[in-house]
């Protein structure tokens, strides 16, 4: 990195370099995976199978 106008000190310097690479994604957090979302879970529209019994007309229409 080169400044070409002022003269920023070391604590100024260090804060720049922070939030460029906050900025450009470079840290260990955007690394690791994270749990997916409900929205992009596409086992919800799979349907479970109907098992027939008493009360299985009851139990269709409930998610579980």
């Amino acid at each position: 990195m080169r400044v070409e106008r002022g003269a920023p000190d070391e604590s100024e310097m260090a804060a720049l370099t922070a939030v460029i690479t906050v900025l450009a994604g470079t840290g260990a957090a955007r690394d690791e995976p994270g749990e997916p979302s409900v929205w992009a879970d596409r086992s919800a529209l799979v349907r479970r199978p109907l098992r027939p019994g008493p009360g299985a007309w009851r139990a269709s229409g409930f998610p579980r």
